[in-house]
C-alpha cells in the first residue's frame, strides 16, 4: 500500500489554513448557492484548521466578494497582452487549411 507519508499530508493541510468563504445565511434547509440569493447577508467563516469559524459578515454578495478576493479590485496591469495559445496543433485546434504549396503530391 502507498500511503502518502505525514508530513506530506500535515504541510497541505496546513496549506489552507486561514482560507476564507462566505455562506449565504438563508432560513431553512433551503438552496445555498451565492447567485440565487445575491441580496442576502453572508457569514465569512475562517478554516483553522480543523473546522470553520466566524470570521465576519458581509451584507451582500458583493462586499463578500470585495472580502474573500482584494486583488479583483486593483487595476490590471498595463502593457502588451500575451497571446494565450502559441503555435502548434493540438488535439482541440482546427488544423490548418491547406495552402498551395501543401497539395498531394505524386511521386514518377
Amino acid at each position: 500500500m502507498d500511503d502518502e507519508p505525514l508530513t506530506e499530508w500535515a504541510e497541505r493541510r496546513d496549506a489552507k489554513i486561514g482560507r476564507l468563504r462566505a455562506v449565504p445565511v438563508v432560513p431553512g434547509n433551503g438552496p445555498r448557492a451565492s447567485h440565487l440569493h445575491p441580496d442576502a447577508p453572508r457569514a465569512i467563516e475562517r478554516w483553522n484548521g480543523h473546522t470553520w469559524e466566524l470570521y465576519g459578515f458581509a451584507a451582500g454578495l458583493a462586499e463578500a466578494q470585495a472580502v474573500l478576493y482584494p486583488e479583483a479590485g486593483k487595476p490590471a496591469p498595463s502593457g502588451p497582452v500575451p497571446k494565450p495559445l502559441g503555435p502548434g496543433t493540438g488535439k482541440h485546434r482546427k488544423p490548418r487549411a491547406p495552402g498551395p504549396d501543401s497539395g498531394s503530391r505524386t511521386q514518377t
